[in-house]
């Protein structure tokens, strides 16, 4: 009797456990999540657009006299009011789900189950785990954030009421640039690097969200007086410097003869005699114009791309480290 030796059954290979449709797959509950958020903002602002700014403008010539003081709105200049402000604010703080989301379900809870190390042990090395798991998201959220702000700026230009949508107010400025790209990017970075550091879900999307938060507010805090600002003065007779209308402030005070700045002093009821011991000549104050509008994005943008690309070379560098030579 022959026997002959059974054949070798080969072993399919793994399939690699961090591709892009496997992440999107996995999160797919985020996804959708994202997407109905883009197509709803995107739904308010053109409606914004088209039929709320036309019955809003016919209303607002109705109600509005030149004295924008005794202006009574109704729902619907309200109903226009709210479909920009609320795609506007979601545009400004989207970061902190963001920066939530990757310290939690994106990196946190696998670095706390066990299945990234899974992974790197069966198919895939550390460093195309984390290069998916980051390129992917951020993919996705700067296709979605561009519609967005295009779309937002679509009804900024077209705005035709004098009290909405000022150029400097704070989600306003974000939603018209870059500024909203970089935002969820850099929240995507910081909340993957605390799920790396803290290897816990919870952990991380606190502490992920918190320095998130801290990032965009030290950001907003100091990019105004990386640009030159202007200075505006007015005589001692005046109440005001002439800057415009809906600039933001920066320093005000007084000026003396050498132009020195000098802050309000303290005058009481002489204030000639006031003036004069403070040997001021001018009020003063500092203002960014709507010229300044890029330069200030751009700042800021690159504020927190700069922080973003930082988190992003710790992740790996935290990873190389855990991992040794397979990352």
């Amino acid at each position: 009797m022959t026997l002959t030796a059974p054949e070798t059954v080969r072993a399919r290979p793994a399939r690699p456990a961090a591709t892009g449709r496997t992440v999107l797959r996995l999160h797919r509950g985020a996804l959708i999540g994202w997407l109905l958020l883009v197509a709803a903002a995107a739904g308010s602002l053109l409606w914004a657009y088209g039929p709320a700014a036309t019955d809003a403008w016919s209303n607002w010539r109705q109600q509005c006299p030149d004295d924008i003081d005794a202006c009574m709105w109704d729902t619907t200049i309200n109903g226009y009011y709210r479909a920009v402000r609320l795609p506007e604010m979601a545009l400004a703080w989207l970061c902190l789900p963001v920066a939530a989301w990757a310290g939690a379900a994106l990196i946190g809870r696998e670095m706390e189950n066990g299945t990234a190390k899974l992974a790197w042990t069966q198919s895939v090395t550390p460093a195309r785990w984390l290069v998916t798991k980051l390129t992917v998201p951020a993919a996705v959220l700067t296709a979605g954030m561009t519609v967005l702000v295009l779309l937002h700026r679509l009804v900024y230009e077209d705005n035709p009421f004098p009290v909405f949508l000022h150029w400097m107010d704070a989600e306003t400025f974000v939603a018209n640039g870059p500024v909203a790209l970089a935002l969820p990017l850099c929240g995507l970075a910081l909340g993957a690097l605390t799920g790396l550091l803290l290897r816990r879900t919870l952990p991380a999307l606190a502490v992920g969200t918190a320095v998130t938060w801290g990032v965009v507010y030290l950001a907003d805090l100091v990019t105004p007086d990386l640009w030159p600002w202007k200075t505006a003065t007015a005589s001692l007779e005046s109440q005001w410097p002439n800057m415009g209308d809906d600039v933001p402030y920066g320093d005000q005070g007084m000026l003396t003869a050498t132009g020195a700045h000098i802050p309000y002093p303290n005058c009481g009821d002489d204030f000639a005699q006031c003036m004069a011991d403070h040997h001021a000549v001018a009020y003063y104050a500092e203002y960014h114009p709507a010229s300044h509008f890029w330069p200030l994005q751009l700042i800021e943008t690159g504020i927190l791309l700069t922080v973003a690309a930082l988190a992003v070379a710790l992740a790996f560098w935290l990873l190389r480290r855990e991992t040794g030579a397979a990352a």
